[in-house]
């Protein structure tokens, strides 16, 4: 019995991109945008109707700009960049309404977003860069490595397409598809910053998390802007060892190192850590790791989310059973430790991050990693 419904569009067609000096409209802040049309000789206060044009109304088309002047839509075209992103293919859960969208980039690329349905609002977990240099053995979005970071525009896309695709607001947004927030540091921020943006779409800083496999000068640079964000460290280990065997970041930054900027992370923000831990049968889930884990979170101000792991096919890792996961949590609770387990939506569909871009790569000719130019870049 089938159980996803797809709706595929038409392999996209490169198309010719303007110079990368060429401003990229919706990645300006509002005060940067008034000072640009100052250079085109336009009045400043035509900025906040061509930010809400872009954020509040999101249009795909200068053309939709309907109260400026054709003269000024005409001059937009030719001097900015409007970054809008295709949906490729779209895949809907029949099981609890996920829905896993695979977009294209305006250079063909592809990356993946996801559509979670919760009673207190629809939450969508967005990618920040295509492919991901993290090299984490259990995920499918670094095989292939990294093609490049996005723009801040082409992440606030995803969250506005999908908002446009169901018709609803988005009340939540997380940064832990595809590829690490922290190795995009300054795109991160300014995304951020116009996702928070009043004259935009406003959503609360408290209503968006940052996930990272634990780059220390990322975190620290990120725990100085003081933002009222979650930041989700992807733990996935309770000792150094262990972790180096999952996660070649652990060999440049140890587990003590990644923890005291934890602690610093809260000290300077007041906001407190989620651990992410993904549960992967007869590595980390055994009583030796749970006691492990509780020995490293003794006394910290913070939250674990387990994560029984989304099987990949190239990687030979599968989830523990359901009693194995519960006695995890039950060592957890015991030791006063806050920890949830991860509510699995979307089991139907192409689940684990990665594997709806690769899966669409391989049957496009596009390359291993699902790139629309099949490039790879270090």
């Amino acid at each position: 019995m089938q159980t996803t419904q797809t709706q595929p569009n038409p392999q996209p067609q490169l198309q010719p991109q303007p110079q990368p000096t060429t401003p990229d409209l919706k990645s300006l802040t509002l005060p940067e945008l008034s000072a640009y049309l100052t250079t085109l000789g336009e009045k400043p206060y035509r900025a906040k109707q061509i930010y809400e044009w872009l954020h509040k109304k999101q249009i795909t088309d200068y053309a939709q700009m309907t109260n400026l002047s054709k003269q000024l839509r005409t001059s937009l075209a030719v001097h900015t960049r409007l970054t809008v992103l295709t949906p490729v293919e779209i895949q809907t859960s029949k099981l609890d309404g996920t829905k896993k969208y695979l977009f294209a980039l305006p250079d063909g690329n592809m990356i993946e977003s996801v559509l979670m349905r919760y009673k207190h609002g629809n939450s969508v977990c967005i990618s920040s860069q295509a492919g991901c240099r993290m090299a984490c053995r259990f995920c499918a979005s670094t095989i292939g490595g990294l093609v490049r970071s996005l723009e801040p525009s082409e992440m606030l896309e995803q969250i506005y397409r999908i908002g446009q695709d169901i018709g609803e607001r988005i009340s939540n947004v997380v940064v832990m598809g595809m590829g690490e927030p922290l190795d995009n540091l300054d795109n991160l921020i300014r995304f951020i910053e116009l996702l928070t943006d009043a004259n935009g779409l406003g959503i609360s800083q408290r209503s968006i998390t940052v996930s990272t496999c634990g780059l220390v000068p990322g975190m620290r640079e990120l725990a100085a802007h003081k933002l009222g964000i979650t930041l989700a460290l992807s733990l996935h280990a309770p000792t150094q060892e262990k972790r180096r065997m999952l996660m070649p970041v652990a060999d440049t930054y140890a587990l003590p190192e990644v923890m005291q900027a934890c602690d610093d992370y809260f000290a300077q923000t007041g906001r407190r850590i989620t651990f992410e831990y993904s549960l992967i049968r007869g590595v980390n889930d055994t009583p030796e790791d749970a006691g492990q884990l509780c020995a490293l979170l003794a006394g910290r101000n913070c939250h674990v989310n387990l994560i029984p792991i989304n099987p990949v096919k190239e990687r030979d890792y599968r989830q523990p059973d359901e009693t194995i996961t519960f006695d995890f949590k039950n060592k957890l609770e015991k030791n006063k430790i806050n920890v949830t387990i991860r509510r699995e939506l979307g089991r139907d569909i192409d689940g684990a991050c990665g594997q709806l871009r690769k899966k669409y790569g391989m049957e496009h000719g596009s390359g291993p990693a699902g790139t629309g130019c099949g490039r790879k870049e270090a």
